[in-house]
């Protein structure tokens, strides 16, 4: 049985993913903040629960030395967990809101993918995948997003190091772009989200299924082959041409 490690998995896309992975012969361990969101994402499952604070070192090294313990090896490690900041210009942002993005959405991902590289590098047989959730904003910016946006383009270049620095290993590494999943953070975007030109418009979604077929894909892939990025986005969201 393959080992996947789902991070942000009590809500939303992670939560999707980890149930798409759960149906389709994964033991899942899923973690979170929140302990109580991520029981209702196991409730059904053979899933392992680990609350974990991803900006927290001594947190994460205990989530994989947990799967260590448990399971013997990670194979897929999905770096979800994410945040955003209030939509307000940049000058009114306070640096703890800068902060607290940076700290989940950069540094977080960087602590759970240092550890299951050290976990994939001692392993027999060695190696593993690691999938970044980047973003479409990472390339095009929604605005007053620039904590969001600066995080998320960071994310493209850690996953290209990851590629390059994990090959010697077998550890691959490849970052999904998600443009308007039907979750609690885009519930906003039915009654109309600001646009470049200063408007606010309904954006159309997309169901939460179609990005975990996407991670599934991604996930099942054998080591030789990897998908370095991939965007998968609500047909008619006003990403192509925006502004």
């Amino acid at each position: 049985m393959r080992i996947a490690v789902v991070t942000g998995a009590g809500s939303g896309i992670g939560q999707a993913v980890a149930h798409k992975l759960d149906r389709n012969g994964y033991l899942v361990v899923i973690a979170g903040r929140r302990a109580e969101a991520l029981e209702k994402t196991r409730a059904g499952s053979n899933m392992i629960t680990v609350p974990t604070d991803v900006t927290d070192p001594d947190q994460v090294k205990a989530l994989f030395e947990r799967v260590r313990q448990e399971c013997g090896r990670v194979d897929v490690l999905f770096n979800n967990a994410g945040v955003g900041a209030p939509a307000v210009p940049m000058d009114e942002l306070t640096f703890e809101q800068w902060s607290a993005v940076v700290n989940v959405n950069l540094t977080g991902a960087f602590l759970c993918a240092q550890a299951a590289m050290g976990l994939m590098k001692q392993q027999r047989p060695q190696g593993g995948r690691i999938i970044n959730n980047g973003s479409i904003s990472a390339q095009t910016p929604r605005p007053n997003s620039a904590p969001y946006t600066a995080t998320k383009h960071a994310i493209t270049g850690l996953t290209k190091s990851i590629a390059l620095d994990g090959r010697a290993w077998d550890i691959a590494c490849g970052q999904i772009d998600i443009g308007n999943a039907a979750s609690e953070m885009t519930a906003r975007m039915a009654e109309g989200v600001p646009q470049a030109h200063g408007g606010v418009m309904v954006e159309p979604r997309m169901e939460l299924e179609h990005v975990a077929n996407a991670v599934l894909y991604m996930a099942n892939l054998p080591l030789e082959a990897n998908v370095l990025t991939m965007t998968v986005m609500a047909t008619k969201m006003p990403l192509v041409g925006r502004g």
